[in-house]
């Protein structure tokens, strides 16, 4: 396994997911770019593998560093380091369509590839299986290697389930398969989220609201009687951002329309939970703060009280982590 470290740490920070490698055994740890190394040194004493291609048009030239792996998926960077001493993995093209080198170009690079300080292929795979399964799609790659007389001994994939690595592995038995693994690592499978990790906002200030009373940046009027609860969590803690969704259902289309009329009328749902339900926003959240409004009948929680939060992980900054 290569864990992946990258970005915001999957909300938990780059220093501590690297010791925590460093504390399992790993020998790699893979991060999202070049400028994310020195992040992860300082506690984990293994390889390092970046992800992001190198480009020599685009980046600077590399340091020697006997720890580092840098990916090449053009052309011109795997003729750029042939000779050099540094470790590369080459990423071949797959349905992702994202970064890597086709069978024309490999076929194109084979003498300075022969002239690299290889480690392996990697594949990045889709998430979903398109036309031709994942497991498909890998061994199709072995192939067209071997055909060329390239090395199929260390492959390194994303993407591939337990279930796809061991028919992979049955299947080739010769090749080593090193699976990149970050969201199911270390935020765990889609729904177990309550069992990994939890998310919450402090109570900071509580206001009793009269209707038609103003509040906020815009001075808003309240609709009924009610209140404004003042809870830790802005946008600079990446409350309410979110990446467009892949939607695909009728109900998920009729969701998202749903979600987009409230949004145009001036309502939004808040990811703060009260009584066991989320909350509307008063207004947008504020950089470190958010306001939310309580109906009157509800009971408002008490000032230093914790509020559950739904966050999304890969874009959320915490100001405190508690491990258990």
């Amino acid at each position: 396994m290569v864990p992946v470290a990258k970005g915001n740490g999957y909300g938990f920070g780059l220093e501590l997911l690297a010791a925590e490698c460093q504390r399992i055994g790993c020998d790699t740890l893979a991060v999202g770019q070049l400028d994310e190394v020195a992040s992860v040194t300082q506690t984990f004493r293994g390889n390092v593998l970046v992800l992001t291609p190198w480009q020599p048009a685009i980046d600077a030239p590399i340091d020697h560093d006997p720890r580092l792996i840098v990916t090449l998926a053009d052309r011109s960077a795997v003729r750029a380091l042939r000779g050099e001493k540094t470790r590369v993995v080459v990423e071949l093209l797959t349905s992702m369509r994202r970064f890597g080198l086709d069978e024309e170009q490999l076929a194109q690079s084979l003498s300075d590839i022969g002239e690299l300080n290889l480690a392996g292929f990697a594949l990045h795979l889709p998430i979903d299986d398109g036309e031709v399964p994942r497991t498909e799609e890998v061994s199709g790659w072995l192939t067209t290697l071997r055909r060329h007389g390239l090395s199929t001994q260390t492959i390194w994939v994303s993407h591939v389930n337990d279930a796809d690595l061991a028919l992979l592995r049955r299947r080739h038995p010769e090749t080593t398969f090193r699976p990149r693994i970050g969201t199911r690592l270390w935020l765990g499978a889609s729904g177990s989220s309550a069992a990994m990790y939890r998310a919450r906002g402090t109570v900071l200030a509580i206001h009793p609201m009269r209707r038609n009373q103003r509040f906020g940046y815009r001075q808003r009027r309240a609709r009924t009687d009610g209140q404004v609860i003042v809870v830790s969590g802005g946008t600079s803690h990446g409350i309410a951002l979110s990446a467009p969704r892949s939607v695909r259902s009728v109900t998920a289309r009729f969701k998202a329309a749903a979600i987009g009329s409230l949004e145009a009328s001036g309502r939004s749902l808040s990811p703060f939970y009260v009584k066991g339900k989320r909350r509307w926003f008063a207004e947008p959240p504020h950089m470190q703060v958010s306001m939310l409004w309580i109906p009157g009948d509800l009971p408002a929680p008490q000032i230093g009280d914790e509020l559950e939060v739904d966050v999304r992980m890969t874009t959320a900054s915490f100001d405190r982590l508690i491990l258990h």
